[in-house]
């Protein structure tokens, strides 16, 4: 059995900056973090440097952003020197990535079905029937019912809650080692939502892949990973585990947590959300 805490991703002191106008912005600012075989959550306001993160690790960055590290690397592979062949080779076999929206991420003139075979067929080299065999299997695998006739949908014929579990049919098919979920579940109303999360619970423990789940959703990321990295700014401001994530310290935690309205214990008025510009300083 893997080691769970043998990192499969290693990231040290990664920036990321983009150019602009009156200069260079740097969006991730020397961040450090490695991943097992777990579920690491990212938290953060919009603009924190999460997505910019997972796209970085993916090597998905506009041609003229500038990723610089000490290391960033993903089992044996250097992703940092890795050529974009070898990059082509990761994406998708190895290190999938699940996106917000199905709707923007899936081809509007292509099957949902063709969609996922095509993955296998272009990683793994195998046939279209034996490509469309795992496909219709997958798909029955996050309770799709039907699959033989979903195979044949286009991206608009099908609900948001099904294209998730569509996008996760794709990203999982070729069985990678890490994935990179990016809001999966923020357009989706909270009874699917806990439903698509509990297939890609059960397939992550089935196949024993690491996940680095970007999100907003303090409660959701809480009940649902096993570590939190908080980012502010671009800075990584605080890493614990999630069941602790209500004793966190740092100042910009404990605002967010504070904002957040509760049912159990109701507030006339919820806090604002304090910042000071140390919290963005090395």
């Amino acid at each position: 059995m893997p080691d769970l805490f043998q990192p499969i991703l290693s990231v040290k002191n990664m920036s990321v900056q983009f150019p602009t106008l009156s200069g260079a912005v740097t969006a991730v600012k020397d961040i450090s973090f490695d991943v097992g075989r777990e579920k690491v959550g990212i938290i953060g306001e919009s603009g924190s440097g999460k997505s910019t993160t997972g796209r970085a690790i993916m090597r998905l960055q506009p041609a003229n952003a500038r990723v610089v590290a000490e290391e960033m690397r993903f089992e044996e592979v250097d992703l940092l020197g890795a050529s974009e062949a070898d990059m082509r080779a990761i994406r998708g076999r190895r290190i999938s990535m699940i996106l917000q929206d199905p709707k923007y991420s899936l081809n509007p003139v292509m099957t949902v079905g063709e969609q996922i075979a095509e993955t296998v067929i272009l990683h793994e080299r195998i046939g279209r029937r034996q490509a469309r065999q795992r496909t219709l299997a997958m798909l029955e695998r996050v309770h799709i019912r039907d699959p033989e006739r979903v195979f044949n949908l286009y991206p608009h014929e099908v609900s948001g809650g099904m294209g998730q579990r569509i996008m996760i049919s794709m990203m999982l098919i070729s069985s990678p080692s890490l994935i990179i979920a990016d809001e999966p579940t923020s357009a989706l109303d909270v009874t699917v939502r806990q439903h698509v999360l509990s297939i890609l619970d059960d397939l992550i423990a089935e196949r024993d892949i690491g996940l680095i789940f970007i999100s907003h959703d303090l409660n959701l990321v809480k009940s649902f990973c096993d570590r939190v990295i908080i980012m502010y700014a671009g800075r990584i401001v605080e890493t614990l585990e999630a069941c602790r994530l209500n004793h966190a310290t740092h100042p910009y935690t404990r605002g967010l947590l504070e904002a957040l309205p509760s049912l159990d214990h109701p507030k006339d008025r919820l806090q604002v959300l304090r910042r000071e510009a140390s919290w963005a300083e090395a």
